[in-house]
Order: C-alpha cells, then sequence, then structure tokens
C-alpha cells in the first residue's frame, strides 16, 4: 500500500495533461480503438448535452485519513486541499436557488473538514430531497471527534452512502490498508445502532463496490445479494442497496494500470463492454461537480482531470443553471468507465 498520495510523491500523473496525454495517445491515437466522441456520434448522442439538473456534487476537500491504491481524487492525509466557509457560502447560495433535487457531499475524508459540520446544518436548512454524504467509513473510528457521526448523521436525516471494498477482510485491506475492514465494520455496526440501514428505516446506508485489480465489476444485484448475506451472516449487519462502480482509468489506479502493465487489456475491457443504451443516463448529463475551490465540472472525473465545464459560467460564485444547461459536456476515453457494461456512475449502475 502506498502511504502518500501521487501528488507528495511528485508522480507525473498529478500534472493533468500527463494523464489526458495518455487517454488521448497510443491505442486510440493509431486507430487500435476507438475515440469515445466517435462511439456516441455513431447513436447521435455527440456532442454529449446536459439534460434538466438533478444532482449537485461538491468535493469539500481532498484531505482523508485513507491513501486507497484505486482512489482516482489522489486523496490522503498529505492532501492540505480544503473548502473554504466562503467557498461554501457561495455554494449554499447555489444551493438554495437551484432545480437540483439531491445534495451529494464527497472528498476525501469530507467529514475532516473543519466546516463540514456547519456546512451540513446550513444546507439541511435549505431542504434539499436526497441529502447526500459519502463517508469512508474508518473516519468514524478515526479520531474521538468523529465518534458521533452516526448520530449527527441521524439528526438531519443523511443519507449516507459508504465505500465498502469488500465483504472480505483479505480484499478489502489490501485494497484500503490494514485495518481498515474491521474499522469499517465496527462503524457500519454503529450506523445500524442508530437506525441506518434496517430494512424500514428512512436512514438510508448505502454501500459502494470498487473492483479491486484490472477488471470490472460483476452484476450489481448478484453482488447485493453476496453482500448483504455475508455481511449479516459474519457481522449482522443491514444496508438499503449496493452500488457497483466501475474503477475509471485516472490518477491512481491510471498509476496501478501503467505500473502492472494493464492499462492497454483495461481499455480493451472499457471499449468491448461499451453499451450505447448506457450513454443516456451518464451522470454528467443532470450533475454539476463542485471542486473544493468552486470550479465547475461535467463531472466529479473530469474534476480529477482539470477538464472544467465548457461555459462562460465556470465557477460556483458565477452560477447561472440557465447558461450551464446550455453547453457542451466534456468527453475523453475515460467516459468508457461509465458507460460500460450495465454502466457506472455515483449512483451505481445506470440501465
Amino acid at each position: 500500500m502506498a502511504t502518500k498520495s501521487l501528488k507528495a510523491r511528485h508522480n507525473a500523473l498529478v500534472t493533468d495533461n500527463k494523464q489526458l496525454e495518455i487517454l488521448e495517445s497510443g491505442i486510440f491515437e493509431n486507430g487500435e480503438l476507438p475515440y469515445f466522441k466517435d462511439k456516441i456520434a455513431q447513436i447521435g448522442q455527440f456532442p454529449l448535452r446536459p439534460k434538466k439538473l438533478e444532482i449537485l456534487q461538491i468535493n469539500v476537500g481532498y484531505m482523508c485519513n485513507q491513501v486507497c491504491e484505486h482512489c482516482h481524487v489522489d486523496a490522503g492525509p498529505d492532501r492540505k486541499e480544503i473548502m473554504t466557509r466562503e467557498t461554501m457560502e457561495q455554494c449554499l447560495e447555489v444551493i438554495r436557488n437551484t432545480g437540483a433535487h439531491t445534495l451529494d457531499l464527497t472528498g476525501g475524508a469530507l467529514e475532516m473538514n473543519p466546516n463540514f459540520r456547519w456546512f451540513v446544518e446550513e444546507a439541511a436548512r435549505a431542504g434539499v430531497q436526497d441529502f447526500i454524504v459519502r463517508s469512508n467509513l474508518t473516519i468514524i473510528r478515526a479520531n474521538k471527534k468523529y465518534y458521533d457521526l452516526p448520530e449527527f448523521f441521524k439528526k438531519y436525516n443523511i443519507h449516507v452512502i459508504s465505500s465498502m471494498p469488500h465483504y472480505t477482510r483479505g480484499k478489502t485491506d489490501k485494497q484500503r490498508g490494514e485495518g481498515v475492514f474491521d474499522k469499517s465494520i465496527k462503524a457500519l455496526q454503529e450506523l445500524n445502532a442508530v437506525g441506518y440501514g434496517m430494512p424500514d428505516s428512512s436512514l438510508r446506508l448505502d454501500l459502494v463496490y470498487n473492483p479491486s485489480g484490472a477488471f470490472l465489476p460483476g452484476d450489481q444485484s448478484a453482488l447485493e445479494r453476496d453482500f448483504k448475506k455475508a455481511l449479516m451472516e459474519d457481522f449482522e449487519i443491514q444496508f438499503h442497496n449496493l452500488f457497483a462502480i466501475t474503477n475509471l482509468p485516472i490518477a491512481r489506479f491510471l498509476d496501478y494500470l501503467m505500473a502492472s502493465g494493464n492499462y492497454e487489456d483495461y481499455m480493451y475491457s472499457l471499449v468491448e463492454a461499451y453499451n450505447p443504451s448506457a450513454v443516456e443516463n451518464v451522470m454528467c448529463t443532470n450533475t454539476i461537480s463542485v471542486s473544493w475551490d468552486g470550479w465547475l465540472y461535467d463531472c466529479d472525473f473530469n474534476q480529477m482531470l482539470g477538464l472544467k465545464v465548457a461555459s462562460k459560467i465556470k465557477h460556483i460564485k458565477d452560477y447561472n443553471e440557465e447558461v450551464l444547461t446550455d453547453r457542451n459536456i466534456i468527453v475523453s476515453q475515460h467516459c468508457f468507465g461509465c458507460t460500460a457494461g450495465a454502466g457506472s456512475s455515483c449512483q451505481g449502475s445506470v440501465t
């Protein structure tokens, strides 16, 4: 397991253009594989255009208590980029006035932002229909100041979506670090104890599964059944839904693919699994992603590649939904990850 982010290691991939250079060249440039824009042009979907805004996804910082092998955010304890209260105020203004019905907070370990609780309290007053917090679970057990997070989430009826690589200790710790599985189990039990994940509970608890290697996720429904059976039998843990998310070739996962010699094979897998029916519902069509410093992106993945929205409105302080809706969505070869098989989004499969 790496103990530092790519940025702290001065890895060449931390330069946005380097990642895009890899994604645009090689087997795509020489014609072995088609460009994503050409594939969606065949079904009349290029340029890809946004639909009605439904989800405002805000990344409140890259600081994290973990250094996971697959992390496309390249988050870690050494990342100091966190959203300021000033930028949060700008986000709150948009939340109060936007047509979005879902607020999706992400990170890093977003709970490590010193203004996290204040932001949640203020955003909750705006009355969004689905208020999501994406937690890595281990943060709940990382320090005493986080022990009350389950009760805090319950107070504001937060929809908790938690990353859980696998229902076995070996596979989870291999991807996320030694001891992560046991801390995650403890955190899930504490969430269950306050009512999260119970069959008839309004306190939503969903898990996210990412494959641990250079392969695509299996069937989401089958994986959910396996997770529910194993976690109940071994730990009496319950949750509502499992989201299977394809690892996109960005940041640490791209670094892993390159270092292990799996990059070309993985891209072949993504392209061969391309599902044109998944294009219609990719998350960039109903989502705006906001970075820790307030810049706007078509999705969280484009954010990590530095691909700001193709609009004259590029920052949250200038937000104008009407202008932003009239834009083309920026695509590259990583987008094959969102249209492979049943499709992939932050809410799991799209078809």
